[in-house]
């Protein structure tokens, strides 16, 4: 390990102005006639026109079936697609979200991104097109009724002070597609302006935070960036890169949000515990000097379905994610549904390194859970 004073002279400047951060341009944007009956769903019209995509009004609201007969050109056809559509009902009843937050709301379900581990894989029906909801009035007004009703944060004497929290990255990245929906921006500012115990959480591997920076959050946003070792980036296609994402992290705690870090997912890259040490001094530079600061860190390890595995083998047939059943053990979930974890050494091992490492490098970072 290098001494702290060639650390001193590698870490990136918390100050430094980042480069842009990429920007997704979707390749097809579709519009359901149901989309336009609403503001919100004209605006994100708008915005799509303002950028010169190609825009195809659609006269049913069924979205169209991929053109492409072969399944990896529809994979790919379908991940330059954005949907302009509408939240069916059943979006409106909320569903919980532990560890991470009481309840799960969507403002879009898909993502832009090629992350060769995608946790979507398998839980997502049809073919990857992100679909971003017009009815974003009836999304957030719809959240009232849930306040005081959770039992993560609602009912934990230990979280209780993040009040009822509401997570909005279970099934999407919102800032990925921020530029093109505007609804992250709408639903920071209906948090900050409702007078209640409540949080608006979500996680993000984008780093397009300039919208955000000015908006009154009255610290009811907690913005997390999802971050690895830097051994796992190949992995992480369509992304900003890390050192943008921890500018990026530095921008908004500056900004006066609450923030995390969800370290995600964790593996045991060559080198690993060298790579998670590096990857928390990283984040600690980013935030160093920061005021106020209110951190957390949520540290998640790889796991895989046999549908998930599936999904994935087929999506990226050339990747060396490590989905070897021999190598892992199966944990069943509440629902009886079957999970490939570590083995509980190496799950212990590595939950020691992280946590140790958190505590020594970055103690104001409060650790949430480990799963």
């Amino acid at each position: 390990m290098p001494p702290s004073s060639a650390l001193a002279l590698d870490a990136p400047d918390p100050t430094a102005r980042p480069r842009p951060a990429r920007l997704w341009r979707p390749r097809r944007v579709l519009v359901t006639p149901a989309a336009l009956e609403h503001a919100h769903g004209r605006a994100m019209l708008a915005r799509a026109e303002a950028l010169r995509l190609p825009v195809e009004r659609l006269t049913a609201n069924r979205l169209p079936s991929p053109r492409e007969p072969d399944p990896r050109r529809a994979y790919a056809a379908a991940k330059a697609t954005l949907a302009l559509t509408v939240a069916p009902p059943t979006k409106l009843r909320l569903q919980p979200i532990p560890p991470s937050a009481d309840w799960r709301f969507d403002l879009a379900e898909g993502c832009p991104a090629h992350c060769q581990y995608c946790y979507l894989a398998g839980s997502l029906q049809g073919p990857p097109v992100t679909r971003a909801y017009a009815n974003l009035d009836a999304i957030l007004g719809n959240l009232a009724a849930y306040v005081g009703r959770g039992a993560v944060t609602s009912a934990s004497a230990e979280r209780a002070h993040e009040g009822t929290t509401f997570e909005a990255s279970c099934y999407t990245d919102p800032l990925g597609i921020e530029h093109l929906t505007g609804s992250l921006s709408e639903a920071i500012r209906h948090f900050g302006a409702w007078d209640a115990p409540v949080q608006l959480r979500f996680t993000t591997k984008f780093a397009a935070v300039a919208p955000l920076l000015d908006l009154p959050h009255n610290r009811r946003t907690r913005i997390r960036f999802s971050v690895n070792a830097r051994a796992a980036a190949h992995y992480e296609g369509g992304t900003d890169p890390l050192d943008a994402r921890l500018a990026a992290l530095g921008q908004v705690a500056r900004a006066g949000y609450p923030v995390g870090l969800t370290i995600a997912p964790i593996l045991p890259v060559p080198g690993w515990e060298e790579a998670y040490t590096d990857l928390i001094r990283d984040a600690a530079d980013a935030l160093s000097g920061v005021p106020n600061l209110d951190l957390t860190a949520e540290l998640i390890t790889h796991r895989f379905t046999p549908g998930s595995k599936a999904v994935l083998r087929g999506w990226y047939p050339g990747s060396d994610l490590p989905l070897d059943e021999a190598e892992r053990v199966e944990k069943r979930t509440k629902f009886g549904s079957v999970k490939h974890v570590f083995p509980k050494p190496l799950m212990q091992a590595m939950r020691a390194h992280l946590t140790e490492s958190m505590a020594r490098i970055l103690p104001a970072g409060r650790v949430l859970y480990w799963t």
